[in-house]
């Protein structure tokens, strides 16, 4: 996951009018999956394809709400439907700038809100971020998936079901916040996996820290960045759904709005939390290798302590000259050997009393 990948897709348009549709995503070839839902209190109709009008009705606007999911970006498509729903061009350039901050723009017949989505990746032990824009009309919802995703799947299924339940019965801004809600809920499936990864990695290093921790423990602290730089502004999009005063938003759904704030929140906190036990964690990493260095020292200090005296006797009976006492006795190297074991016995022992062992 590149940090400054934003810029440097920013730095694409440089020179560039506003407005202008250019699409800053991955520029690997993709054909974009269109699907179509459209639905009312009794009735429900899917249509997918590679093409606007084939899945469109005859008529866009037809009575009943209708869905336009729409999974992989190009700009051909994209600027079909911009034109099909009357979207400014504004919104169309925002759309295909996938590194996009989360934000929210009034309009006078739609509301455009783009978000951040998650997906967690068990094998690489990782979570990917794509861009998810939504365009929100009094009759219509229409939704650019930076990727194709099964995040959506769900809903699409539950719409065409049955008819005893409340996304048919509402209108486009219940069917959004649904959106909004898989998008929220998608957040704790990853901050839940981030978390089981923080943990052991915190009790490595409590056990055995080494090189590989600080690696592992900089990688999340990456991961923690990109996490409360996706979430972060999803309290001031839904904040301002909950306050404005546009009447694409009802206060029926006003009421569930306010509960996937509180869990936005409730998100945000966790990722600040875990921010703070990677900071607490990296701290204790060098204590533990301070710790650790300190006891070789204190270790080598020791033995090198003992072997002071035992070297001095050493060097001085090593001396070549033709006089010294003791050097014709039969017990003279039992007897120095013995004083050089009993002086490194009594300094252990020493040692051991003042706790320095």
């Amino acid at each position: 996951m590149d940090m400054f990948s934003e810029v440097r897709k920013r730095a694409r348009k440089a020179g560039q009018p506003p407005g202008t549709a250019t699409y800053t995503g991955n520029k690997t070839p993709v054909k974009p999956v269109i699907t179509v839902i459209t639905y009312d209190a009794d009735h429900a109709h899917e249509a997918t394809g590679t093409r606007l009008e084939d899945c469109l009705p005859e008529a866009h606007k037809p009575a009943g709400t209708i869905w336009v999911n729409i999974e992989g970006l190009s700009t051909d498509v994209v600027t079909q439907v911009a034109k099909q729903f009357n979207l400014h061009p504004l919104t169309v350039e925002d759309i295909l700038n996938v590194e996009q901050r989360p934000k929210i723009e009034e309009f006078d017949d739609y509301l455009f809100l783009t978000l951040k989505t998650l997906s967690w990746h068990p094998k690489e032990s990782t979570f990917s971020v794509s861009q998810l824009s939504l365009v929100i009309g009094h009759d219509f919802v229409l939704s650019f998936q930076e990727a194709d995703t099964s995040l959506f799947d769900v809903i699409a299924e539950r719409l065409q079901s049955t008819s005893n339940q409340r996304m048919r019965q509402q209108g486009s801004d219940y069917l959004a916040y649904r959106l909004i809600d898989s998008v929220v809920d998608e957040y704790f499936v990853v901050l839940e996996a981030m978390g089981d990864q923080i943990e052991t990695t915190e009790e490595r290093i409590i056990k055995t820290p080494s090189p590989q921790s600080s690696r592992t423990l900089y990688r999340l602290k990456r991961q923690m960045l990109l996490l409360r730089k996706g979430i972060w502004p999803m309290r001031e999009i839904l904040g301002h759904l909950l306050h404005t005063e546009e009447k694409i938003i009802t206060d029926f759904t006003r009421l569930y709005l306010r509960d996937v704030y509180d869990h936005t929140v409730q998100a945000i906190d966790t990722v600040e939390t875990f921010r703070d036990m990677l900071s607490s964690m990296l701290d204790m990493y060098l204590s533990s290798l301070t710790n650790r260095m300190n006891e070789i020292m204190k270790t080598l200090t020791i033995i090198a302590t003992i072997f002071i005296p035992i070297t001095c006797i050493a060097s001085i009976y090593g001396m070549n000259f033709t006089h010294m006492p003791g050097l014709r006795w039969y017990y003279s190297y039992a007897v120095v050997m013995g004083i050089m074991v009993l002086i490194a016995i009594s300094m252990l022992l020493y040692f051991h009393r003042k706790k320095w062992i």
